[in-house]
Parts: C-alpha cells; structure tokens; sequence
C-alpha cells in the first residue's frame, strides 16, 4: 500500500491545509501519517488518519528546530513510506535528505514566502541560514505548491521554476446552528469585530485594532486565537483599560470559532505591507470571514484586494493606522443599507469560493505523481 509521511512544525490541531492535503492523499489510496509536534496547550486532535506530535525539549529558537529536524529526519529515514510531503522550508531539509537517501518522491508546499516573514527579515543572519538551505534545495525539487499566484511568481523570478497554486479556500463544513449572542456573552447592542488566526504576529496589524477600540466605544473587539503578539495584546488591553471593548479569547476549535465568527458584523484582515510574505498573503480568515457572512476591513494587499473588489464584498484601507480603521469602521455602520449589501455580496462570495476548485487543482497535482 502506498504510504505518505506528511510532516509541520505546528502542533497540527488548527492547520486546515495540511489536513485537507492528508484527506485528499487518502482519496487517493495513500496511508497517510502526519507528524508535528505537541505543546503545553495543544487542543485535542481526531483525525481519520495516523498523526504523531512530538514532546521536544525546546519551543523556539535556534535550539527547538535543531530537535525537531533531527527527530524528523530519522522518522523519515526509517519510516516505512513511499511519499514525503514537506510543509514549509522549516521541514524541507529532513524531507530533502532523507528522499535522497532512500530515493523516494518529495512534495513541498509553501504555505508562505518563508525567508521573507517579518521575523527573519528582521534578523538578517538568521534569514541568511534559512536561505541558504532554500536555495540549496528549491531548484533541485520537482513538485512545488504554493497557495498563491503572486508567490508562485516571486519563486519564479528567484529559482525559475514553475510552482502550483492551491488556495487556501476551505471547503464548506456543517457548522450546526447559530448559538445566539447571548449563549456566547456578547452584547446584543454593539457591533461585534473579530480578528482571528493562529498567527497573529507582529505587523498583522492587532495592535493597531486595539488602540482602535479607544474610539469605538460602540463596537466590541473579538480577538480569536495565538500568535507572537498575544503577550503584547494583552498589556495593551490592560494599559488602555480596554476589558469592556477587547476580549482575547485564544485559540479553539474551529466550529467554536466560527460560532463567534458569525455572530460578528465585520471582519478584520490587516496585514502590513512591511515584507514581500505579508503583501502577497492570502490568509484563511478571509475566507472564513466570507463564510460566516460578514463584511471584511482590510489592508490593500494584492491578493485580498483581488478578493474584496472582485466580490464587493469588504471595504480596504491603504494602511492598518488606528485612525484609518476607525474611520472605516464608522462609516460601515453609518450606512446600514450598504452595510447590507456587503454581507449579501460576502455570502455569494463564500457561495462561489467553496474550495472545490482547489481540492481539485491539488488531487490533480497529487494523482500525477509518478
């Protein structure tokens, strides 16, 4: 039986891309084992096919992907298997070396522009380690993903080579019925806004939707689940007195999110155009946005742009200031017809960006495999 080793950094509970790609290699007759790595506060996980994360004695730094790359190498050197399927370029080096030794197929999929995240580039000789193993491996790969087009054009320009775009365009999920504000302790009176993701960094613009709160005393801020940030987030809370207009609520599973998701009236995407990662990002809360029913306030970033005028369907904002967001938002709810017609167009875009079309695009990439 054919056997895939797909394998993250993260602790695989909230990663909906790399879940789909382990269904549709079940599809496909693959026994699939996903491996990535358990944290102190790691949800749950049930998944219908094998997983393993792993304890390691480091969470960060140089020292935490040492362990893990390591530990994964000898998994797949020894790991019975007939494809390997590297997510991100913090796993490529394992993958890459341990198919070269025992002559196996390598898929990779970039779910970002890696060596151009705010955290390497802010650290040049860490970004340096990074692109050297990049440019030792990439052109020697034969499968490449990616989850845009303009990403796929920069690795172009940089490697020449040709990479496939899948989406990250979440196929639709029952979600059960719609709790109301009150089971979930929101007020019936404001205007909910929620900004959600497991990546909430630096430069993805929460700190400025705080500091946005000061002047929106109408509107109560939900900020749904984890990232760099988080620890900066919650001084500010407390330093601008901001309890009654902000809740960080953390990370959880994703039907619970959603249940908040939909009970929100605008939904915030406000990513800076500090690094080449950030301006092509297409992040998974969009969508999620969309199918919740609710307008998007977003930074003019190519792709989500591309979105939001395409469907009509969010308003965007040159920059994530605190003022501009302000002045955004109180003109969405200053004009409650147009307000309206937002959420209509953002139901008819989630309608026509239902994940098909990328489900498709990747058992096309997948089943092509030699």
């Amino acid at each position: 039986m054919k056997r895939a080793l797909v394998s993250v950094t993260n602790d695989l509970a909230t990663d909906n891309r790399v879940h789909r790609t382990c269904t549709v290699l079940q599809e496909l007759g693959y026994e699939v084992w996903l491996i990535g790595r358990k944290l102190p506060g790691s949800l749950p996980l049930e998944r219908p096919y094998r997983t393993r994360r792993m304890r390691l004695l480091f969470t960060k730094g140089p020292l935490f992907y040492a362990e893990y790359n390591l530990r994964l190498f000898f998994l797949l050197l020894f790991g019975r298997a007939t494809l390997l399927f590297s997510n991100d370029l913090d796993t490529l080096l394992p993958n890459f070396l341990a198919a070269r030794i025992r002559g196996m197929r390598l898929v990779y999929d970039t779910h970002e522009f890696f060596t151009e995240v705010p955290e390497l580039v802010q650290r040049p000789r860490v970004r340096a380690v990074w692109l050297a193993i990049e440019r030792w491996i990439f052109p020697k790969l034969q499968t490449v993903i990616t989850v845009n087009q303009s990403i796929a054009d920069a690795y172009r320009a940089r490697y020449g080579k040709e990479l496939h775009v899948v989406r990250n365009i979440p196929m639709p999920r029952e979600l059960g019925p719609l709790p109301s504000r009150a089971v979930l302790d929101l007020p019936a009176d404001k205007h909910v806004l929620v900004l959600q993701g497991s990546g909430i960094n630096v430069d993805r613009g929460a700190e400025e939707a705080v500091l946005a709160m000061r002047e929106l005393p109408d509107c109560l801020l939900l900020v749904i689940g984890g990232g760099d940030a988080w620890p900066v987030l919650q001084h500010m809370v407390k330093a601008h007195v901001l309890e009654n207009r902000v809740r960080l609520l953390g990370k959880m599973p994703y039907a619970r999110m959603m249940d908040y998701t939909r009970n929100a009236d605008l939904g915030l995407t406000l990513d800076k155009d500090t690094n080449l990662n950030y301006r092509f990002s297409l992040p998974n809360k969009l969508f999620d946005y969309l199918r919740a029913g609710i307008p998007v306030l977003a930074t003019d970033l190519p792709e989500v742009a591309a979105i939001v005028h395409g469907y009509a369907c969010g308003t965007l904002i040159a920059r994530p200031d605190p003022e501009c967001i302000v002045q955004a938002v109180n003109a969405l709810f200053a004009d409650a017809p147009g307000c309206t017609a937002l959420k209509h167009s953002a139901a008819r875009a989630a309608r026509a960006l239902d994940g098909t079309a990328e489900v498709a695009a990747l058992r096309a990439v997948l089943q092509d495999l030699p």
